[in-house]
């Protein structure tokens, strides 16, 4: 699986909308309103490239709105919230 995290510039007067929209997206998993110099930011987990190049490009840039994108890869997760999960398995 591939992890990328989308930081998106969006109208200010859009920002709702947009993310209402983005996050319908098939392969988009959480949507922030974040502060800063970017109104969004995006995870999108695809199974390959291909996906990617789909999902952003093609669907997230073309939402109304969203005036730029910046994606990261990511290379591994490093997740508290993962690893409480694992080792609580059985605890409850």
């Amino acid at each position: 699986m591939i992890t990328a995290i989308v930081s998106i510039d969006v109208e200010a007067d859009k920002i709702p909308e947009a993310a209402e929209t983005i996050v319908e997206i098939d392969g988009v998993t959480e949507v922030y309103s974040v502060t800063g110099d970017w109104d969004l930011v995006v995870v999108v987990r695809a199974t390959n490239h291909d996906d990617l190049a789909e999902i952003i490009p093609n669907l997230i840039s073309k939402v109304d709105g969203v005036i730029r994108t910046q994606t990261q890869l990511a290379f591994r997760t490093y997740s508290q919230h993962d690893l409480e999960s694992a080792f609580s398995i059985g605890l409850e």
